[in-house]
């Protein structure tokens, strides 16, 4: 039988309940819910998770419950949890449009802290330029070109299985059950531990088992420990074994060779020197490994450009799709609010904000398709593209280096986003109008939750972020590139420029030995960005990432059905866990704190 992504697509379904309030208000509560989860995340290891899955599994699940409860509900149609899935994973991908990088970053440079309902409406501006591009992209992209967008059709591969067999949904939402009562209960026990701990003045040792690097301790001078969570295994145990192992070679390499160097010849004297020093060789890796990786889709790129009038509107309304006059409209829109709020909030040059948010428009084309090629949409590196440009234009101007990228990379990210959703309404034959509704309430309510969860959890950036407890690589990637580009290379630690120079071409020739490589021999290749982000992140996150890539391998060959059907979904629920527990805890932190006033 052929799969959803081969089979011709169904007509489209005007019939069907999809964008209903029920739909909605599973949006609000589960799209809320999970943007907090990739805050959290996107804190600790840079990035976020998709949650289109993770979403139409506890949708599924919540209604199913509810149907056995009151036997008279009709159950929460196919339809109905792919116009949900669209809003939850919009919500998710909030964090991507600054909250975990430019705007703390910005925070860090020139102490800008934007009150809750001034941050709500900055993201949900930026989330809305994505859509309003997305809009516009649906025929050409996904009809036309027929661009497999790998992440939509696994959520319409997921959606089309729980429907003929809810006995596997269910099992499904049981391990990411599972995994969330290991993730909050490994968490739970840290906070009870660090709590005691600070009752007597002390603090929770770090599990380095007495081992030492250079006659020093492994643990506090290098990083070299065990964590007490499981964040990290379940993160390390999605990216896979090449990502897992090339973190711990990066943090042999940094933390103990570079770290051992620095410490001899007295350029480094603690573990916090060695990090601020080698954080800038990791950071030029990031960001030229990406980079490189990104020229090679050159050729996904060109195609973004070829047949623009056949993907520049919707047609008529018998397809379901955005018609080209409301698709004008939005970009209309879009362009004025984000320019209003550029010249409002950050006082940027009203030309330069016209010319930020063109420019973002164009990139939000590539990133899409790059994105529907490849299954990766190459956030970081479009924000990159405008931070180099408007360090020609602006380069005086943190305020403009880092929020124009901003719009670039969010943009990026919610187009992206809503082109896999819109691949996986197309399959089921959804209305792709309710699902761009619903894209957009998903990215409101996540610009809404998160904002006042970024805010809540992180109250003090300048004490709080760039710590081991939030190592934040994004916003260290965006502020290092801010910094560089503001004051030059004379403001680098001293005797780090030639280990950027290295990195640099580290950052060129791993992805050229990765691409040009026979296949069997370039995924022995490490991966550069893997390489730089051990640089930046403590050494024990990097070990227990290597270690859930090492479980996740042995699980595979030992267990291979099992780990196919549900090792990803068990990881999912870890770091939902965990997220959930740690926001509960920074809240009630928070609420201790006002008690005491």
């Amino acid at each position: 039988m052929p799969s959803v992504g081969e089979a011709a697509p169904p007509p489209v379904d005007f019939v069907s309940p999809q964008l209903t309030w029920r739909s909605i208000v599973t949006s609000i509560v589960l799209g809320g819910t999970l943007s907090i989860c990739n805050v959290y995340t996107g804190l600790k290891i840079g990035w976020g998770l998709n949650m289109s899955i993770t979403g139409i599994l506890l949708a599924f699940a919540f209604w199913y419950a509810v149907t056995k409860v009151f036997v008279n509900t009709r159950m929460y149609g196919k339809l109905e949890n792919n116009v949900s899935q669209a809003a939850i994973s919009a919500a998710g991908a909030v964090s991507s449009a600054g909250l975990v990088s430019a705007i703390p970053a910005l925070t860090l440079i020139d102490g800008t802290v934007l009150p809750w309902w001034k941050l709500s409406v900055w993201v949900t501006s930026v989330c809305f330029v994505g859509i309003a591009v997305a809009m516009g992209l649906r025929r050409q992209m996904v009809i036309v070109d027929k661009l497999p967008f790998p992440g939509g059709l696994a959520c319409a591969s997921t959606l089309t299985e729980i429907y003929n067999t809810g006995a596997e949904a269910l099992k499904r939402v049981g391990m990411l059950g599972i995994g969330a009562v290991l993730g909050g209960g490994l968490k739970l026990v840290d906070i009870l531990r660090a709590a005691a701990a600070k009752k007597v003045g002390a603090t929770v040792p770090l599990n380095d088992f007495g081992v030492t690097i250079f006659g020093k301790p492994a643990g506090s001078m290098f990083g070299f420990a065990l964590e007490n969570t499981g964040l990290m295994v379940a993160v390390g145990g999605l990216v896979g074994v090449r990502a897992g192992v090339s973190i711990l070679l990066g943090a042999i390499a940094g933390w103990v060779v570079i770290g051992g160097q620095l410490l001899e010849r007295g350029i480094a004297s603690d573990r916090k020197t060695i990090g601020e020093w080698i954080l800038w060789p990791g950071v030029t890796l990031m960001v030229v490994a990406s980079l490189t990786s990104f020229a090679f889709s050159m050729p996904s790129i060109l195609r973004s450009f070829r047949r623009t009038s056949g993907g520049a509107g919707g047609v008529g309304g018998d397809t379901g799709e955005v018609s080209r006059r409301w698709f004008m409209i939005s970009l209309v829109v879009a362009l004025i609010i984000a320019v209003f709020l550029q010249t409002e909030f950050f006082n940027i040059a009203w030309w330069a904000a016209v010319l930020a948010v063109l420019l973002s428009f164009v990139l939000a084309v590539v990133a899409s398709r790059v994105s529907g090629e490849t299954n990766v949409a190459p956030v970081g590196p479009m924000g990159k593209v405008t931070q180099l440009m408007f360090a020609v234009i602006a380069p005086n101007s943190p305020s403009a280096n880092l929020m124009t990228a901003n719009i670039t990379s969010g943009a990026a990210s919610q187009c992206a986003d809503l082109m896999h959703d819109l691949k996986c309404g197309y399959l089921l034959g959804a209305v792709a109008r309710k699902q761009v509704v619903s894209q957009v309430i998903g990215a409101m309510v996540g610009a809404v939750v998160a904002s006042g969860f970024y805010l809540v959890l992180i109250p003090k950036p300048q004490e709080q972020l760039l710590t081991p407890e939030w190592p934040a690589p994004a916003v260290v990637q965006w502020k290092a590139v801010a910094d560089l580009f503001a004051k030059g290379f004379e403001s680098l630690p001293p005797g780090v420029i030639p280990a950027v120079y290295i990195a640099a071409a580290v950052g060129v020739l791993l992805p050229v030995l990765e691409k040009l490589l026979p296949k069997k021999v370039g995924v022995w290749v490490p991966s550069a960005a893997s390489l730089g982000l051990a640089f930046v992140i403590p050494a024990w996150n990097g070990i227990s990432m290597f270690l859930g890539a090492i479980i996740g391998l042995g699980l595979q060959r030992l267990f291979p059905t099992w780990t196919e059907r549900f090792f990803v979904t068990l990881c999912a629920g870890v770091i939902a866990g965990e997220s959930l527990v740690g926001a509960g805890d920074a809240i009630r932190l928070v609420l201790a704190g006002a008690g005491t006033k």
